[in-house]
């Protein structure tokens, strides 16, 4: 298998992020200017359905200001914000849930000012959906879940499961220990050199969206029959 530019034509990008903004308006800010980029690119953002933190910034600014821009959050049904017993006000909530990761409660309001929402049983269903309708990865700075995912996506790259430009957004060196990681783990022979290049590394918004247009698929990735995840390459 030889390098190429990869071949998908790119009009959906999948961002991961996180639900919460972080104790520097920086991240807040990037997400803006990123979500800004897909609008005036035309380009479809699919994320995780969050109205808040990181989440809602790209998604809102991806909408555009005059609403027309395309957004699609895909969200599991627990975390979807309720009228509980012990939360007669969810707009207050809301508002700790902005301030602090502390108060976050992992549940998030939906609107329409967010895009299009498509609530789903579980996070299996989620990712699947995401992956599947996304032409690009894209990790924000985040938590757990936010690593997950794009090491998810890493790790399908590597087996052949797709082709698509995987870019950590590494704003101010957030993914500096991550990418250390990966360092570390090339120079003990656990992934190749070859392999090392799945991940594209960008630190502004502008750079994001130039690493997904320029990226090459680096060969040496595993060949195998992926008949059961969609097959090889999509």
């Amino acid at each position: 298998m030889t390098e190429t530019e990869t071949l998908t034509a790119v009009s959906t990008v999948c961002v991961y992020c996180g639900s919460s903004f972080g104790k520097d308006t920086k991240y807040a800010r990037e997400a803006r200017k990123l979500g800004e980029l897909l609008y005036q690119l035309n380009w479809k953002l699919v994320y995780g359905g969050g109205t808040t933190g990181l989440m809602g910034e790209i998604a809102k600014a991806t909408m555009g200001p005059d609403g027309q821009g395309s957004v699609h959050g895909i969200i599991p049904s627990a975390l979807v914000s309720k009228e509980r017993d012990d939360d007669k006000d969810v707009g207050a909530v809301n508002e700790e849930i902005k301030k602090s990761v502390e108060n976050h409660h992992g549940w998030t309001p939906i609107s329409q000012e967010y895009g299009r929402t498509t609530v789903v049983p579980d996070m299996h269903t989620r990712k699947r959906l995401m992956a599947t309708e996304a032409d690009a990865f894209v990790a924000m700075p985040g938590g757990y879940g936010t690593l997950e995912e794009i090491m998810e996506c890493i790790t399908w790259s590597q087996l052949g499961i797709h082709n698509k430009p995987v870019v950590l957004f590494n704003i101010d060196g957030f993914y500096d220990s991550l990418l250390e990681f990966v360092g570390n783990a090339i120079q003990a022979g656990f992934i190749s050199e070859k392999n090392g290049r799945i991940i594209q590394v960008a630190s502004t918004a502008d750079e994001v969206v130039e690493k997904i247009q320029k990226y090459v698929v680096p060969e040496g990735r595993f060949n195998l029959n992926w008949s059961d995840e969609g097959g090889n390459g999509k």
